[in-house]
């Protein structure tokens, strides 16, 4: 069984966009940021700084 939501806030994974790996999970508020969210980031497998998306936890 899954975990209650606790509000606006909810559990997001941050996506690499030359990979397609997961290298990163968050938190996100929905209210205060509704939009995608989009980083820079350190890929491992690429080791280097890449562009990661919020994607949803499997």
């Amino acid at each position: 069984m899954g975990k209650k939501s606790k509000g606006a806030v909810e559990l997001i994974a941050l996506v690499c966009t030359e990979t397609g790996l997961r290298n990163y999970t968050t938190t996100k508020n929905r209210k205060n940021h509704p939009d995608k969210l989009e980083l820079m980031k350190y890929c491992p497998k690429l080791r280097r700084h890449t562009l990661h998306k919020e994607g949803k936890i499997k």
